[in-house]
């Protein structure tokens, strides 16, 4: 390996060297000390993001065989990965009481390396292994609490769909090696100009299960209410951001870079699926009275949003606004998911009845909680409002009227079910006064994610100049 393909890993490198020494360090640390652990891990992951922001300026560049890239597109999700893992293990510092806190953060940084491995791989035996190394470390946190029934339940379930999703993609994969007899994503659009059609559709189809799966994309979505649910909350916060965020990169690289869009035409099938996703997931979350299973549902309505800068790909919106949109929702998002955990922790519940004056009991809380929860509607001046504005002009742009319609009537079903969180906050009476603790932690966390939301909905320049710079993926 040259000396150039190592300074290109060097973030790959660093967590792979990090998640040792947060095991090592965790084996000499006492119960009470395990703090230390998640601050050398989240640190770790803010230093990473030196080396990683260094090469946005870099040109696009393959390694190691031509099996990984390093491009503006690699990197923006480089980014994402490292931001939103260390703001989940802080988060988590205050909000997992178990004995196994140590490998918890572990367990989360080789999964964010993982999730890098996924947003930089090039060929599709690399591309496999780095979702199944993030699909086994997400099963484990998934099911970390093994006296409660409901965590155990959610590894279980999302172990069974994983399992299933992943034999899938990988039998997609298998078509099209034996289709063109590479499994080089750059090689791959000239040798498939001569394969039959139908088996590459059949290809396409069955990659497309593993990639719904990863995104919760409909009809892939079936465990995410259930996972969500069971599993840590601070997990469910990492799943719905950081492994979502990865699956699109995966989902964008594949479909741009390898299928050829002239003679397979999969704009229309992404179009439809858009639509579906949004409107189902949003349709599922009017009736939920668990703030983790609403966030859940919501995740897969902002998902089918996501899509639609996928089918509008052309032009100066779609690709763009991908990237604006994923990095906006990791903020607001992540923000909505802290606010659960201080709730779960500190009242034991995650019904939205139980957040009743909390405007009262922890007012700052409580006011950023609104913020996401407007943000999460695409209300200006917020994150998410600005993601939403680049979707649905790529739509147009890309004569998509319909699914621009269609997103704009979903953010309006939507408002609904997260005004419902702040009508309880702010107007239905507290059972009780009493202030709710907000551990140091989980607050910096949540200060972080409000005003990512908020300076992001007031200027979002400096991410539009990222994210147009971002789009660069090296292609053949």
């Amino acid at each position: 390996m040259s000396a150039v393909d190592l300074w290109s890993i060097a973030p790959e490198l660093w967590l792979a060297g990090l998640g040792l020494l947060v095991l090592i360090v965790d084996l000499f640390l006492p119960a009470g000390r395990k703090y230390v652990v998640g601050t050398i891990g989240a640190g770790g992951l803010l230093l990473a993001l030196i080396p990683a922001s260094v090469m946005l300026t870099w040109e696009p560049r393959t390694v190691l065989a031509g099996t990984y890239v390093v491009d503006g597109f690699a990197v923006f999700f480089k980014i994402i990965a490292l931001v939103s893992t260390a703001l989940v293990i802080l988060a988590a510092m205050d909000g997992i009481r178990t004995r196994f806190e140590g490998e918890f953060y572990a367990l989360l940084v080789f999964t964010a390396l993982g999730l890098i491995l996924m947003a930089a791989s090039t060929d599709l035996i690399l591309l496999a292994l780095s979702i199944e190394f993030v699909s086994l470390g997400s099963y484990v946190l998934a099911g970390f609490l093994k006296a409660n029934p409901k965590s155990n339940e959610a590894g279980l379930k999302y172990f069974l769909y994983g399992a299933a999703a992943s034999a899938t993609m990988f039998f997609g994969f298998s078509i099209l090696y034996g289709l063109t007899g590479t499994t080089s994503l750059y090689d791959l659009p000239a040798r498939l100009r001569g394969a039959p059609l139908p088996a590459v559709y059949l290809a396409l189809a069955f990659m497309l299960a593993g990639f719904g799966f990863k995104t919760s994309i409909v009809p892939f979505h079936q465990w995410t209410p259930d996972v969500y649910e069971g599993a840590p909350t601070p997990v469910a916060a990492f799943l719905s951001v950081g492994s979502k965020a990865a699956g699109f990169a995966v989902l964008v690289r594949v479909f741009l870079v390898a299928v050829d869009p002239a003679r397979v035409d999969w704009t229309l099938l992404m179009a439809v699926l858009a639509a579906i996703t949004m409107t189902l997931g949003n349709l599922l979350a009017l009736p939920q009275r668990n703030i983790k299973r609403m966030l859940a549902y919501s995740s897969i309505s902002h998902a089918g949003f996501i899509l639609i800068a996928l089918a509008a790909f052309r032009g100066d919106f779609g690709v763009p606004g991908l990237l604006i949109y994923l990095f906006g929702y990791l903020f607001t998002q992540l923000g909505a998911f802290f606010v659960a955990v201080l709730i779960g922790v500190q009242l034991g519940s995650d019904e939205i009845a139980d957040y009743a004056g909390l405007s009262r009991r922890a007012p700052v809380s409580a006011l950023l909680m609104a913020v996401f929860m407007l943000s999460l509607t695409g209300l200006p001046p917020t994150a998410v409002f600005v993601g939403k504005f680049y979707v649905l002009a790529a739509a147009i742009d890309n004569g998509l009227l319909w699914l621009a319609v269609v997103g704009i009537l979903n953010s309006v079903i939507s408002l609904y079910y997260y005004v419902g969180v702040i009508r309880a906050m702010y107007v239905m009476p507290a059972a009780t006064e009493r202030a709710v603790p907000e551990p140091a932690a989980l607050q910096v966390a949540l200060g972080l994610t409000g005003l990512g939301t908020l300076v992001i909905g007031l200027y979002p320049q400096p991410l539009i100049d990222l994210a147009r710079n971002a789009t660069l993926l090296l292609v053949p």
